[in-house]
């Protein structure tokens, strides 16, 4: 990545490092005159259709977010235009996985994938591309009550516990999406990625709460409606930035269910139209839903539910003792009566941290094979141990340089030399001893004298269990991150022809050089490249709108014409182009 460059935005300074590492350079040199074609046409076709569909702040937000119709956008602009309204942008190679994706949204910073479609590609395409991001998600983000659930989505998708086959999903879509835009994939291997989709998405057992929330995401912020069954408006980012489905979705066949919990029922499939999309009354009741859905995630319910879902995860983990203490490492084993928890243990590098920060003295190098300890209330005692202070503390013969002896509700006992009493805010985080064994109800060892030093968390209960480490920083928590990189074409010598022809229409269009320019232009066309489409019809857009050489007009769209008959796959694009040829975008709304 080179030196980080936060393009004096102050939400993509702030990004924790662990995030930075999926940021890459957007090389903007790197687009073509033919991608921002793509970024042009797309952007018109949106422009002209979605002024109707879309929910009203789609069009000023265009502005708000530093995008004009007229060329691929740079990061710098967008981020000096997002700043205003307190958000950042970054580009990142394709999909990252989801709990990093949720992560950026929380900080309010939008991933942008640096790559743009292919021209063959123009109405969609299943891969995440600089046209979705940024002319799907970013026009919206003006609007204060829809961003303020996307990242409230965030920062509740960053707790989200995850499993392997949420990743082995999202590696397997990750490839999927990428074989797609490579012009020369093999379609045996474009297949078996499908069928390897297919499969996992099929096989993925009891849904993750990762993978629930990704439908209501997917429901929302990529495909969502907002207003009524009969007439809704599209706000979900998906439908703006593909001007195939931004028109089918409209039709009848498309059925509109009013977006409740039920929405988790919902798999998707990324690769097909969607069979029903939901609309919502207000963005309010996203944030409705959103809270009846967190109700019963693993961070808000903790306990034993908590830590069930944390062992089946099997990816580091932290549970939040009822003092603050946050246990951070892969939990493999607790106790428990009900949802009471007596007992829990971690395996691995593990860490102890309070507020977010890892403590002093309680790195992942320190216990480095894992960290266990009892939960609950000493036995005969009504006060919670975390509550006590020092005096009441000593009072039971807990006193730092004095031999202790402690037994729990649960049966559990803890003896040794009390080296050090931890205290934050007020609460009793930590006990430490030497000499120290621990002993379950049935004598069973839990924690030899020989193993050094025992460190007791302190807490009544576990109050909340969520995915990943409290400080990743110290954890050094390495997400988990596909080994399939995006392609990246290396252009032939007949395919930078056509770039240099659809550079000189572009600047034709600015005024830079003559009529004599698009005659040769056209020739050179016609000779060398006679399967493009989009590169005539930009020709045809200046002669129309300047009225000259109206021959050459004709012969042009003689040509679109037959190409329509011979390629019906491309006549709905031509149409497109001919309307807008004749309803030209008002260029002083897009400046």
């Amino acid at each position: 990545m080179g030196d980080f460059n936060d393009f004096n935005n102050p939400q993509v300074a702030a990004l924790p490092a662990h995030l930075k590492q999926f940021i890459v350079d957007q090389h903007y040199e790197h687009y073509t005159p033919i991608d921002h074609a793509v970024w042009r046409y797309v952007m018109r076709q949106n422009y002209s259709y979605l002024k109707d569909v879309a929910y009203y702040p789609y069009i000023p937000g265009l502005l708000k977010a530093g995008l004009t119709i007229e060329k691929i956008p740079s990061l710098q602009e967008m981020n000096d235009a997002l700043g205003k309204i307190g958000w950042g942008a970054v580009t990142v190679d394709g999909f990252i996985p989801p709990a990093a994706f949720m992560e950026y949204q929380a900080c309010r910073v939008l991933v942008i994938a640096a790559d743009i479609r292919q021209l063959k590609h123009i109405e969609y395409t299943p891969a995440p591309d600089i046209i979705h991001e940024s002319a799907g998600h970013a026009p919206i983000i003006a609007d204060s009550d829809y961003n303020g659930y996307l990242s409230y989505f965030g920062s509740i998708g960053a707790k989200a516990m995850f499993s392997a086959e949420d990743f082995d999903l999202y590696d397997a879509i990750r490839t999927l999406s990428i074989l797609k835009e490579m012009p020369d994939a093999d379609p045996d291997d474009i297949q078996k990625a499908s069928e390897l989709v297919e499969y996992r998405q099929k096989n993925m057992g009891k849904p993750s709460e990762m993978a629930l929330l990704s439908r209501l995401h997917w429901w929302t912020v990529e495909y969502g409606l907002i207003g009524t069954l009969e007439n809704p408006k599209i706000y979900g980012a998906g439908l703006l930035s593909s001007i195939g489905e931004s028109v089918t979705c409209m039709q009848t066949e498309v059925e509109k269910l009013w977006y409740t919990i039920g929405a988790v029922n919902y798999p998707y499939d990324i690769t097909k139209p969607q069979p029903q999309l939901f609309v919502t009354p207000t963005f309010q009741n996203l944030v409705d839903v959103l809270e009846e859905f967190a109700n019963g995630m693993a961070f808000r319910v903790g306990g034993a539910f908590g830590l069930r879902k944390a062992a089946e995860s099997k990816y580091p983990c932290t549970g939040v003792f009822s003092s603050g203490l946050q246990v951070s490492g892969v939990i493999t084993d607790f106790n428990n009566s009900g949802e009471q928890v007596s007992f829990v243990k971690t395996s691995g590098p593990s860490t102890l941290s309070y507020n977010n920060n890892v403590l002093q003295g309680h790195r992942k190098d320190y216990h480095a094979d894992g960290f266990s300890s009892p939960v609950g209330k000493l036995k005969g005692i009504r006060v919670p141990l975390e509550d006590f202070s020092l005096s009441d503390l000593s009072a039971i013969g807990i006193e730092k340089g004095k031999k202790a002896a402690i037994e729990f509700e649960s049966g559990i006992q803890v003896s040794g030399m009390v080296s050090e009493i931890l205290i934050r805010n007020n609460k009793v985080l930590i006990i430490s001893f030497t000499d120290c064994t621990v002993q379950d109800q049935n004598k069973k060892i839990l924690f030899d004298p020989s193993w050094g030093i025992y460190d007791m968390a302190v807490g009544e209960k576990i109050v909340s269990v969520f995915c990943g480490a409290a400080d990743k920083g110290a954890f050094e928590e390495i997400p988990l991150i596909s080994n399939t990189g995006t392609y990246h074409t290396q252009y032939d010598a007949n395919t930078l022809d056509l770039h240099q022809l659809y550079r000189q229409v572009r600047n034709r269009r600015y005024g830079i050089g003559d009529d004599k320019l698009l005659v040769e232009i056209w020739d050179r066309l016609k000779k060398n490249h006679s399967e493009d489409w989009l590169c005539a019809l930009e020709i045809l857009e200046i002669l129309d709108h300047e009225g000259i050489k109206h021959e050459l007009a004709i012969e042009i769209r003689t040509f679109l014409e037959n190409k329509m008959q011979t390629e019906p796959e491309l006549s709905k694009l031509i149409n497109d182009g001919f309307y807008l040829i004749k309803h030209p975008v008002e260029q002083k709304l897009v400046i």
